[in-house]
């Protein structure tokens, strides 16, 4: 189908993002890399009549090191992320993440900081960015604010920015020599998961010092499984220590049933994946 009629702003900073959005209101949509917006219009599920493309606005690309954490413009390609020697060494669970999300032309459209703000549960992002500690960098009329990743992930596609407001920067606290591993489990390729682990471990001499674990598709949002995290710190790398750690996965979670499952279903998905994850994070 072909999108009802709107009109298009390129804004190159995000003072008239703001501007806009301020004019606008609810008459008005984002448009980062388009990977969700625009089937929606294309499907006429949407139809606003602004739409502000955040494309020319260079400020919002990039990844820099900033002392304890690194930052990632929201408007950063996934392939530049997952390509990003930073990243990789020091948020090294985002690398293995952004590996296993869609195929090479989404990655090269999409946008890190879009995605997350989509909110999508399947999404592939969420779950590394909550286990990682991210913070979120929100932009308003107001001036700007920090949200933590807690407190980022509201509901079913539903995040803490407020209306008026842009997501400009993620910042990722430093996990530098942690293991990383993102276990997605799918039926066809690029597929969205059925369930994922995200997870990142921190060993030493063969015992699990720290551990962080997110999942994905277990909820109406990204979920730690604090739990599991709990149970593996001080214990020893082994399929038998992390087998029993990773039982408490699905502790908490609500996740769907849907074509591909039912909730019990991705329930046992959530224990075998977190105990692969973890293993492979921690080396074993």
């Amino acid at each position: 189908m072909i999108p009802a009629e709107f009109d298009y702003l390129a804004p190159t900073s995000v003072e008239e993002v703001i501007a806009a959005l301020a004019e606008h209101g609810d008459d008005a949509k984002i448009l980062a890399g388009g990977q969700s917006l625009l089937p929606v219009l294309r499907m006429r599920l949407n139809a606003p009549e602004v739409v502000i493309d955040l494309g020319r606005i260079e400020a919002l690309r990039g990844v820099r090191d900033d002392g304890d954490a690194i930052v990632i413009g929201a408007m950063t390609p996934h392939s530049v992320v997952g390509g990003d020697p930073l990243v990789a060494e020091h948020a090294l669970l985002i690398t293995k993440a952004v590996e296993h999300l869609a195929d090479a032309q989404v990655r090269h459209r999409g946008t890190f900081g879009g995605a997350l703000a989509h909110a999508d549960p399947a999404g592939d992002l969420g779950a590394p960015a909550l286990a990682l500690g991210a913070q979120f960098v929100i932009a308003g009329a107001g001036g700007t604010r920090t949200v933590e990743a807690d407190d980022f992930f509201v509901d079913l596609f539903e995040t803490a920015i407020e209306d008026g407001e842009v997501l400009t920067e993620v910042r990722i606290p430093k996990h530098t020599g942690w293991g990383a591993r993102y276990e997605k489990f799918v039926r066809v390729a690029h597929q969205w998961p059925i369930v994922a682990i995200a997870a990142t471990v921190r060993a030493e001499g063969g015992t699990i010092a720290e551990a962080r674990v997110g999942m994905t598709n277990m909820g109406s949002t990204p979920l730690r499984a604090r739990a599991v995290e709990a149970a593996l710190t001080g214990q020893p790398a082994t399929e038998d220590a992390v087998r029993a750690a990773a039982a408490q996965a699905a502790d908490g979670a609500n996740p769907p049933s849907d074509l591909n499952g039912d909730a019990d279903y991705r329930r046992h998905l959530a224990t075998v994946l977190t105990r692969r994850a973890v293993l492979s994070a921690a080396g074993a």
